[in-house]
């Protein structure tokens, strides 16, 4: 075996048995696990080439070798993204995918969760969003004499809040009455669609209709649905961060509104999976973590993100492996919600 093929495979045994153990690899250990036909001694050599090389650190001295971002990010390019999904748990996710029909937030649960289930790590999905929203229906609730609260309901079974002041008093029959005539002739359509239809309206009827389009050009306008977060207890439970200060720096990030949008700072192309390795990361409190997300939905149409939060240790095959199949799966099923 050659130096350089050997290094390679010494770099992948390393980063697979930390992977695995989340303890410095030792040189010895990777010749007697792994039955490379070489002395520790020439292991060491190795060792010593891949640290100068920021592949792996140790440490301290005697201690084993840990993988560094680099060794991550070369250990995720070496396996790819086509990685077998086992069929068993294909047919499984599958099967509680279709069987899932109680309505969009219940579905995303449930597919967040299997997930979780699966890679044993903290994971994130957006609702399908649709490059248009379209208005399904509202509500019209008086708060006061002058006020009312708009509740306005998105095909993507969205509910958007908006407070009303109006410039006369408007009873909670007369607002019942405006948002029955609204619902009915706005049913099915965009923003723009509605700006174009307030010839004849009074001037309450215009008032809702401009604060209704506005509600929709801002979801618009958004880049992903609403994030769902699942299996942060079982982020928290990995070695790395028990008791680690920098946690709450991560549950800071996660708090906020934006936090994804910051994180996805790149277009995704069809069918692609999106791996980002610690300080590849642009939020400075995530860096001790790895995201990989991929796409589902039809970008034409409606799309949402799938995604795992994890250790720069985390299982990057078995990650990939399932995010591919979940995705394409979710696909398929989006169409129902859309």
């Amino acid at each position: 075996m050659a130096a350089g093929e050997r290094r390679e495979t010494v770099l992948r045994v390393i980063v697979e048995d930390y992977i695995t153990g989340a303890v410095p690899v030792a040189s010895k250990a990777i010749v007697e696990r792994y039955g490379l036909k070489v002395s520790p001694a020439t292991v060491r050599n190795d060792t010593a080439y891949l640290e100068r090389e920021g592949y792996i650190i140790h440490p301290h001295h005697s201690a084993g070798s840990i993988p560094t971002d680099k060794a991550y990010r070369y250990y995720v390019e070496l396996i790819g993204e086509d990685i077998d999904f086992p069929p068993v748990e294909e047919y499984l996710t599958s099967y509680i995918l279709n069987e899932a029909k109680e309505g969009l937030e219940q579905w995303l649960k449930t597919v967040a969760a299997l997930l979780a289930g699966l890679v044993r790590n903290l994971v994130v999905i957006t609702s399908p969003k649709p490059v248009r929203c379209r208005f399904k229906h509202l509500d019209l609730v008086s708060l006061h004499d002058f006020m009312a609260l708009l509740i306005v309901v998105l095909h993507e079974a969205r509910i958007k809040r908006q407070v009303l002041s109006f410039q006369r008093k408007v009873s909670q029959d007369e607002l019942t009455r405006l948002a029955n005539k609204l619902t009915l002739g706005y049913a099915g359509m965009t923003s723009s669609e509605i700006l174009a239809k307030k010839e004849g309206l009074s001037s309450e009827e215009r008032q809702i209709s401009e604060c209704l389009a506005e509600v929709i050009t801002a979801e618009d306008k958004l880049e992903y649905g609403e994030p769902h977060l699942e299996g942060l207890r079982l982020l928290l439970s990995q070695p790395e961060f028990t008791s680690s200060p920098s946690m709450l720096g991560i549950l800071e990030v996660l708090e906020k509104e934006d936090w994804l949008r910051n994180v996805l700072c790149q277009e995704f192309k069809r069918g692609e999976v999106k791996v980002v390795i610690g300080e590849e990361n642009p939020e400075p409190a995530l860096h001790h973590l790895s995201l990989i997300t991929s796409q589902y939905g039809q970008p034409d149409r409606a799309s949402g993100i799938v995604g795992v939060i994890g250790p720069k240790r985390m299982d990057y095959a078995k990650t990939i492996s399932s995010l591919n199949c979940l995705s394409a799966l979710l696909s398929d099923a989006a169409v129902e919600y859309t």
